[in-house]
């Protein structure tokens, strides 16, 4: 504790400390300043990302394509780009997505909607099925032994984390097979299985709890610190 504690005389601090109480009035219920904090949160988000996506994507990949002397107004000294003509074609299309605030043009806002989740779904089916089933899928069912260093030694911590996760995901597999009754060897890893899935998801969800944790902390460090000055 600090034993001569001072109030912080900086505004943003304050606003921030405010803020910060408002938001954490929920604990007690929902109340207005929570909603005063929460609609100030999105509003702002949404402004920002969009600004940014305005200067950072519209801006250098749009209008500037297509008026090249539009790049010295953020850097005077920046060279003038090609133009290229054709990237009217997807902002005709990002516009077209707009047309859905008006019921009657909405129906042309599925025809840029299909073609950018049609591409989106086209290209990362290939990149996922290499990335998220091909490599997990080799990496599971090639274990082996595990070489460390050019002497040819075994790695046997490395072998048997191996071999514990490729008998674990069989487990997990064997547990979602419906086709066949849970007696035998089949039932003993499906039971298995669910206790895998089990500690998996256990794990994930005490990863998730400790990062709210952390947030808190670092939140009631700034209320306690930076503006009462306690700590």
């Amino acid at each position: 504790m600090n034993p001569e504690p001072a109030l912080s005389t900086s505004v943003e601090v304050w606003i921030g400390a405010a803020l910060s109480l408002m938001v954490l009035s929920f604990l007690w219920r929902d109340n207005p300043c929570y909603k005063v904090a929460e609609h100030l949160f999105v509003g702002v988000s949404a402004g920002y990302w969009m600004v940014m996506g305005f200067w950072s994507t519209l801006w250098p990949n749009a209008i500037v394509k297509l008026v090249p002397t539009a790049a010295r107004v953020t850097d005077p000294t920046a060279g003038l780009p090609a133009r290229e003509p054709l990237i009217v074609i997807p902002l005709v299309l990002g516009c077209l997505m707009l047309l859905r605030l008006w019921p009657r043009l909405a129906w042309l806002g599925r025809w840029p909607t299909a073609f950018a989740v049609g591409t989106t779904l086209g290209y990362n089916l290939v990149r996922y099925i290499r990335s998220d089933f091909l490599a997990q899928l080799h990496a599971a069912v090639a274990p082996g032994l595990v070489i460390a260093g050019a002497d040819g030694a075994v790695n046997w911590a490395a072998t048997v984390d191996q071999w514990v996760l490729l008998a674990g995901t069989a487990c997990a597999l064997a547990y979602f097979t419906y086709t066949r009754g849970g007696q035998g060897l089949r039932g003993g890893m499906a039971r298995t299985g669910l206790m895998v899935l089990m500690v998996a998801f256990g794990a994930s969800f005490a990863y998730a709890v400790m990062a709210r944790v952390a947030v808190l902390v670092s939140r009631l460090q700034f209320l306690l610190g930076d503006w009462l000055g306690l700590v």
